[in-house]
């Protein structure tokens, strides 16, 4: 019975690892709650694969709702690479995002970076958002 107590501390003790989330979280951005719905009838154009609309109304600096075909995806707007400011809301162009700053381009699939800057800087995707469609009505909430 020892044995089986040692054995399975051990065990526990190996599955602990440091908070991988606190290291990765993103420090520019804080968490803000948020709740608000998008009716479609009234935003027709995110009906359409690939469309993606602009909301001042939540989030840092806005929310962008991309349509991926297989459903909605809700994005921060302010750009993930930097402290806001009068220049880091991004804007959409065609399924990316750019931000005026730096120049910095997202994809809106996935959030990822297009183009990262050289060397061992820490960058980080934008972030996301829950969306979730029924009935005509996406709700995007954090």
């Amino acid at each position: 019975m020892k044995r089986f107590l040692t054995l399975f501390l051990f065990l526990a003790l190996l599955s602990c690892k440091d908070d991988d989330n606190r290291r990765s979280r993103n420090p520019f951005l804080l968490d803000t709650a948020f709740s608000f719905d998008i009716n479609l009838a009234t935003n027709s154009n995110l009906s359409f694969t690939g469309n993606s609309q602009y909301f001042s109304n939540a989030g840092i600096g806005g929310i962008i709702v991309f349509n991926s075909g297989i459903g909605y995806i809700a994005w921060e707007a302010s750009c993930p690479n930097h402290v806001p400011n009068n220049c880091s809301t991004m804007a959409i162009n065609g399924v990316e995002a750019q931000c005026s700053c730096e120049d910095y381009r997202y994809t809106l699939g996935t959030g990822d970076l297009l183009n990262p800057p050289g060397g061992d800087q820490q960058v980080y995707p934008m972030l996301n958002y829950r969306a979730t469609e029924s009935g005509g009505i996406i709700t995007v909430s954090n």
